[in-house]
């Protein structure tokens, strides 16, 4: 009998095993990257950037997936070039949205622009599913302030640091910005259809102060305004940003996320 209790048992905790083995195995990354989201934003508050290992881990996620873990494919209506004189439409897919972290995934067309824009006390990370891309962003450069000015004097221009210039090209790493530093307000220009999963953290919200706000950017030799000590020669590592308002031509229309559940 005792023989029999054992075998029993031992075949219960092996067959719990294997079964935790094929739940495993069988987990979309989808899946995986919104488990790893709830953990790793949890304790998280608005200007609260998770700690370096907890970045990897969503990182680490992240730089592993492709259009065909979230059910996309370059030939969808989405990413098809349109005749039209206005800018083309983009597309958001939305994933999931909480008080502590969203997931949700950009389509681009051809020529399509995110114009430029902020992320108020968030961590982001902006994954390029495929295709090609141009970023640009900047952190704001208020460490050059003379000591009696304010962020945003009477002419409404802030000085910002150019964090990144470049295009992007699928399959490449995951971009990161945080409240403070890695390009916080950047601008998005498709050089081919392409799809960015994006993962905010915390998301937008309007009553707790945390609105997206737009800007136009002018090079910072375009603006005499004085008192700023730039050196000539890292004068094209800066720009003057102005708030502005949505643009009227930006379209992002919202469709049903149809790629593998989130549990």
């Amino acid at each position: 009998m005792m023989t029999e209790k054992i075998d029993r048992k031992g075949n219960e905790n092996g067959e719990l095993k294997k079964k935790r083995k094929r739940q495993k195995i069988g987990m979309s990354r989808v899946q995986k990257l919104y488990r790893t989201c709830k953990q790793v934003f949890t304790n998280c508050k608005p200007g609260v950037v998770p700690s370096p290992e907890n970045v990897e881990l969503v990182k680490s996620v992240l730089d592993k997936m492709t259009e065909a873990d979230v059910g996309l494919r370059p030939n969808m209506p989405y990413f098809k070039s349109t005749v039209s004189d206005k800018p083309p439409k983009i597309t958001y897919l939305h994933l999931h949205e909480c008080d502590k972290f969203s997931i949700g995934i950009f389509c681009l067309p051809p020529k399509a622009v995110i114009p430029l824009h902020n992320h108020p006390g968030m961590t982001v990370f902006s994954k390029l599913l495929f295709g090609k891309m141009h970023i640009k962003s900047y952190d704001w450069a208020d460490n050059l302030l003379p000591k009696s000015t304010t962020p945003g004097d009477c002419t409404g221009l802030r000085l910002a640091k150019l964090k990144v210039n470049s295009k992007f090209k699928a399959p490449c790493k995951t971009s990161i910005l945080y409240p403070a530093d890695g390009g916080n307000m950047h601008c998005f220009t498709a050089k081919t259809a392409c799809a960015v999963l994006d993962v905010l953290g915390p998301p937008y919200c309007d009553p707790d102060g945390r609105h997206c706000q737009y800007y136009y950017d002018f090079p910072f030799a375009n603006m005499s305004v004085n008192d700023f000590l730039v050196p000539e020669e890292e004068q094209s590592e800066y720009a003057w940003l102005k708030e502005r308002e949505k643009p009227e031509d930006l379209t992002v229309a919202g469709a049903l996320y149809s790629g593998p559940n989130l549990v």
